[in-house]
């Protein structure tokens, strides 16, 4: 026990390293105050877009989460799924994971509400489903981008390697009633059935499965526009097909276990990317990735008002 709590502190220790180390780094070579300069009255309608864009993302995960619930997402009100959403985002932004939150609400939602195992299927559906929308978007957007500039294969092997993982555990996921597991395991911990159970379910309802593909694209429909908007708050406008593969690229390797939450290695992608091959200066580019910084923070006070009206009940 002493021995893997001694492994997750290093662990952390790391990810803290390569974050505020790769932050440090960067401002290092890119002095924050001409990244400042960038900021201006101008991005404020780019900035009351993003923050439309995501209440609508929010409200898009909800409804997807409520569908893969079937009837039972039915019973309870649309605006329950949104405050969990949000309460999920609040944790993200404190855990260093990025999909701790994950975890918190799903748990809290199926505390409330008695599904856990639903629950737990339905948000890691939901995260699969995501991911694969955002991939199919990367795949028919990355003719148009390399055939104007030459993007290296690490990135490109990168999001290959995650978009067939991501489709294996979603096939291995509605097939999952299938594998027999050990009866060590299970008397151990019953609810692995439960969650066999639950992820399986979905081959019966081939229409809640494909809503939920349908809003994933929708979702990241949105996540395109506010990846677009980024740009156009600084005053240097990139193409959408660009912005699509550039922004899966990055998503991608931020994903990757060794930072806090992708601090510090989505700016130095970013920076790879738009300053390497479009040849956007780097303080332009920072200036535009950092404003991503502004719906995470939104999400999280949404989240930080639900909590606090939670224990108020």
């Amino acid at each position: 026990m002493e021995q893997g709590k001694i492994k997750k502190i290093l662990l952390n220790v790391l990810k803290f390293v390569v974050s505020f180390g790769g932050l440090a780094y960067i401002f290092w070579k890119v002095p924050f105050v001409e990244v400042c300069g960038h900021w201006t009255a101008t991005a404020l309608p780019w900035i009351g877009l993003i923050l439309a864009c995501t209440v609508f993302s929010m409200a898009i995960q909800a409804n997807r989460w409520r569908g893969l619930l079937l009837d039972e997402g039915k019973k309870i009100k649309f605006r329950t799924f949104y405050a969990y959403i949000a309460l999920g985002y609040f944790f993200n932004n404190l855990l260093p994971s990025g999909f701790g939150g994950d975890a918190v609400k799903t748990i809290a939602f199926g505390r409330r509400f008695g599904n856990t195992a639903n629950s737990v299927a339905a948000v890691a559906i939901s995260r699969m489903m995501g991911l694969l929308a955002m991939f199919l978007c990367f795949f028919a957007t990355l003719p148009f981008v390399i055939s104007r500039y030459q993007i290296p294969a690490l990135y490109t092997g990168a999001v290959c390697a995650v978009a067939v993982l991501s489709a294996f555990i979603i096939v291995s996921g509605l097939f999952s009633d299938k594998i027999r597991l050990p009866g060590t395991l299970t008397s151990k911990v019953p609810f692995l059935l439960k969650l066999q159970d639950a992820f399986s379910i979905y081959r019966g309802y081939k229409k809640a499965f494909a809503l939920s593909g349908l809003d994933s694209i929708w979702l990241q429909l949105s996540s395109i526009a506010i990846h677009y908007a980024y740009f156009q708050a600084v005053g240097v406008p990139v193409d959408t097909a660009t912005i699509t593969v550039f922004m899966t690229i990055t998503i991608t390797v931020s994903m990757l276990p060794i930072s806090i939450n992708g601090i510090g290695i989505r700016e130095g992608v970013n920076v790879s990317l738009f300053t390497g091959l479009l040849g956007i200066p780097a303080d332009t580019v920072l200036a535009a990735a950092l404003l991503g910084y502004i719906p995470m923070v939104f999400q999280a006070l949404q989240g930080a008002v639900v909590l606090v009206g939670s224990k108020k009940d």
